[in-house]
């Protein structure tokens, strides 16, 4: 049977960005047996415009039916002023809560063509290639109660909960883990122990589990801002880091920001099942949407982590990836990763470029 993929354009140069992904899956369905249906619906502010709200019913269930998602981005100035209940981001947590996707994947991979890109010395990133782990339907960002409250004096207070089980913190491990055999076999686990008892509780559970069912990886264990400082100073020292839902959300940002430009990276939202959502990191960037001048490589990457983890295409993800890599060699550059003696492009050329490179 075919597998379906519904794709999620979303807001800003969500649209802009997913169009050139679409063209790479159409060219895969129609020039190289890619066997698979694609619908599209609405999430994020073009839902509110639409019918009121982030996430309408008809996009969630479709999205139940799905094999896997694509999604560009959500949210921008227009929305703000919203209540934080009905913003356009509350599409994106309701899909990610909805759907249990609570391992959420994000590489941070330098291609040796945007070395200079970097903010940092070539010599500290070059073949720089890190996966982040982090938790992403638990944590401060989904713990009850939260608010905002006014106390006895007239003054008010903003208030959230951090609050993690030992079966949420088992199962992201344990695909951290898993992550970790398939690559160097290290694995640094980032928390603030020192400090917050629930991650106390994050460490004693991940300890347990390394040294009952993963003898063969090397766990290591950081704290948050410590390993922020790391990944500036030495990020070649990290594999595969896991982490909570806001630690791995901020550490993220900083990984892709080695690499050149946060344009580069896919990241994969992943159920139990290998059912996932797939998405660029980057926001909607509603600054130049429109213009044509998006990068949309972190979304067709995101393509290739599709095929590989929900569809088991791992064929066809190299096959993307190459091409990616390809491009890169002619010197085809969007704004954000342009560098003297390259080609700027917009980004539909870039969208074509890959096509082309598929054949």
């Amino acid at each position: 049977m075919s597998k379906k993929i519904l794709v999620l354009p979303g807001d800003g140069i969500g649209p802009e960005i997913v169009a050139e992904a679409v063209k790479v899956l159409a060219n895969l369905r129609d020039a190289h047996d890619l066997d698979i249906d694609l619908d599209e619906a609405l999430v994020g502010g073009a839902a509110i415009d639409a019918t009121g709200g982030p996430l309408p019913e008809a996009t969630l269930e479709l999205a139940k039916e799905a094999d896997a998602i694509l999604l560009g981005a959500v949210g921008g100035p227009k929305w703000e002023p919203l209540d934080i209940s009905i913003r356009p981001e509350k599409g994106l947590l309701g899909l990610r809560s909805e759907l249990n996707l609570f391992a959420n994947l994000r590489p941070a991979i330098l291609y040796p063509q945007l070395a200079g890109a970097s903010s940092l010395k070539a010599d500290l990133v070059a073949g720089l290639d890190i996966m982040i782990v982090r938790e992403l339907t638990g944590g401060i960002y989904f713990g009850q109660p939260r608010g905002i409250r006014e106390l006895d004096g007239g003054e008010r207070q903003g208030f959230n909960t951090l609050v993690y089980s030992e079966s949420e913190i088992d199962r992201i491990a344990r695909v951290a883990f898993d992550i970790a055999k398939k690559r160097g076999g290290r694995l640094c686990s980032v928390d603030k122990a020192n400090v917050l008892e629930t991650t106390e509780l994050w460490r004693e559970v991940v300890t347990a589990i390394g040294a009952d069912d993963y003898p063969d990886v090397e766990l290591t264990h950081m704290y948050v801002d410590n390993a922020a400082m790391q990944l500036v100073k030495w990020p070649k020292q990290f594999d595969v880091i896991v982490t909570t839902n806001m630690f791995g959300d901020i550490l993220s940002d900083c990984a892709a920001m080695l690499t050149g430009s946060i344009g580069m990276l896919p990241s994969a939202s992943l159920d139990e099942r290998g059912k996932g959502m797939y998405e660029p990191i980057h926001g909607s960037a509603p600054d130049i949407a429109g213009k044509g001048s998006a990068n949309p490589l972190a979304t067709v990457l995101s393509v290739a982590m599709l095929l590989r983890y929900s569809l088991d295409e791992p064929e066809m993800a190299d096959r993307i990836e190459a091409a990616v890599d390809r491009v890169l060699d002619e010197g085809l550059r969007t704004a954000d990763i342009m560098s003297d003696g390259m080609t700027e492009v917009s980004c539909e050329a870039m969208g074509d470029a890959v096509v082309a490179a598929l054949s």
